[in-house]
């Protein structure tokens, strides 16, 4: 005869695989991974402020671990030791040291300073040194509040200076200025639109006229038997300069005319003996012409 579990049994059974997956969901929940393999190690704090289980380790910025537990050491004064948990390929370099670090929002993290000169590593279980590191929050008050009362005063000063200037009249009346400059320079805009669709494309219609013009001068100059024009132009030259040489000849009459000086001098004599004679017959007529009746 077959024989099963019985009822209270499978009660049982059911009961205890519960108990063990909300074990397991609740250390996954806090980070904890229950099936991968870690290192176990306790650091020995005096406060322990803002760190809770589950809170992040890490290493050069990188997370390396978790929080496992907190516990209070009542033997002792100012001692509480907490367990850490961290990757099994993480080892710790001895004379390392571990840091709390709180944050502005809330919450801390600790932070592990490796001691990088020594090759020899810690082992699972042993007790690092923990330290308390600066409380952002308190840093604030020291330093940043202090800063910030100084610098009330100087702000109240530059408001009221600012308030001095937005009464002053000159700033009214410059602000005046702008609007009636804003409104210039909107009829300013206005005239140059009415430029632009009205005046501008008449003008690039006659500068096309002007050019097709053009283009058609330089097509009948290109047109032009310039070479015939440059010949005439030469012959025209040689004569006026074969002209001026005979002018400037004694060879001819012309040249002797306006070359021989002693033609200019006879002619003056003449002019002048021809001007006395005017002269001398005007003043005696009677030796000139005669007026008989018999």
């Amino acid at each position: 005869m077959k024989k099963g579990f019985t009822k209270e049994a499978k009660i049982g059974i059911m009961t205890i695989v519960a108990i063990a997956l909300l074990y397991v969901g609740i250390n996954y929940l806090k980070g904890i991974n229950m099936f991968k393999p870690t290192n176990h190690y306790f650091v020995s704090f005096s406060n322990v402020k803002d760190v809770t289980i589950s809170s992040p380790v890490f290493v050069e910025g990188f997370k390396v671990g978790l929080v496992r537990s907190i516990s209070y050491d009542y033997s002792a004064t100012d001692k509480i030791t907490i367990e850490v948990s961290l990757d099994d390929e993480m080892k710790i370099n001895k004379g390392s040291y571990v840091v709390i670090v709180r944050s502005f929002l809330g919450g801390a993290e600790l932070h592990i300073h490796l001691n990088k000169y020594v090759s020899e590593y810690m082992k699972s279980g042993e007790v690092l040194e923990g330290r308390m590191g600066e409380d952002m929050i308190g840093s604030i008050q020291e330093n940043l509040l202090p800063a910030v009362g100084s610098l009330i005063p100087k702000i109240d000063s530059i408001l009221t200076g600012l308030q001095t200037l937005i009464n002053h009249p000159a700033l009214l009346l410059s602000l005046d200025h702008i609007e009636r400059t804003t409104g210039n320079l909107e009829v300013s805009s206005r005239q140059l639109n009415r430029l632009l669709s009205e005046d501008v494309p008449v003008i690039i219609s006659d500068l096309k006229t002007i050019t097709y013009n053009v283009s058609g001068f330089s097509e009948e100059l290109k047109n032009l038997d310039l070479q015939t024009t440059v010949r005439s132009v030469n012959e025209t030259l040689n004569n006026l300069n074969l002209a001026t040489g005979k002018f400037n000849s004694k060879d001819n009459s012309l040249g002797l005319l306006l070359n021989d000086n002693s033609l200019y001098y006879n002619a003056n004599t003449a002019i002048e003996n021809a001007s006395k004679l005017m002269l001398d017959l005007r003043e005696h007529p009677k030796r000139y012409v005669h007026f008989s009746l018999f």
